[in-house]
């Protein structure tokens, strides 16, 4: 074993550690902030893999932007955590098959392909992963790509017109109404009489005193 194999290892194990550590914690900020972690830990394994690009995009993407988004939605709302959590042991031996199922199939899939580097072919000095990666993505699976341009496009559109449809309690100001308004219309000048409070009445002290 060579150094970038133990390096891989313990990558590989503090990303299963965050993984799970997301699923498990019972607070959602902490399982927000281990799933940095393992996307930071995926990162680092794309680049042992060679492939900077997607370690660099998937931090920039995901840890800068998106996580940072679920970070401070999952503050900012009060959530039940006891609530959401009712019936998960009664579901964890379906969910452990199904994810074991998914492993093995994937171990099957994959071990035959990647698994042998009797074939492996080193990189030529000027080796460029993101051209090579451009290249692959719009010219074999172009279609794809522009299939899956156009299905993000249609959920934005959904998206825009679930939330900004008419609702009867929420309030809105048309820009074109305000611009035509006139002075007439808002302001009304009234005269009336001005209204002044009498003197206080104060005690006469000589007549206090005959009295």
């Amino acid at each position: 074993m060579v150094f970038t194999d133990y390096v891989f290892y313990a990558l590989a194990a503090i990303l299963l550690f965050a993984g799970l550590r997301v699923i498990t914690t019972r607070n959602p900020v902490h399982a927000a902030l281990f799933l940095v972690l393992a996307f930071f830990t995926a990162a680092g394994i794309w680049l042992l893999l060679e492939a900077e690009f997607l370690g660099i995009a998937l931090v920039l993407v995901y840890v800068g932007a998106v996580m940072v988004l679920f970070l401070f939605v999952v503050m900012m709302l009060d959530i039940n955590v006891d609530k959401l959590r009712e019936g998960f042991w009664e579901y964890l031996p379906m969910a452990g098959f199904i994810g074991v199922l998914m492993v093995i199939e994937m171990a099957m899939v994959l071990g035959g392909k990647y698994f042998d580097t009797s074939d492996e072919v080193s990189k030529p000095l000027g080796y460029s992963n993101t051209a090579e990666l451009g290249r692959v993505l719009y010219t074999d699976y172009l279609l794809p790509f522009e299939l899956a341009s156009v299905v993000l496009l249609v959920a934005i559109v959904a998206a825009i017109v679930l939330t900004l449809r008419d609702r009867q309690d929420s309030k809105s100001m048309n820009p074109a109404d305000q611009v035509k308004v006139r002075r007439q219309d808002r302001v009304r000048i009234v005269s009336m009489q001005a209204e002044v409070e009498p003197p206080p009445a104060t005690e006469n002290p000589a007549e206090g005193t005959a009295k």
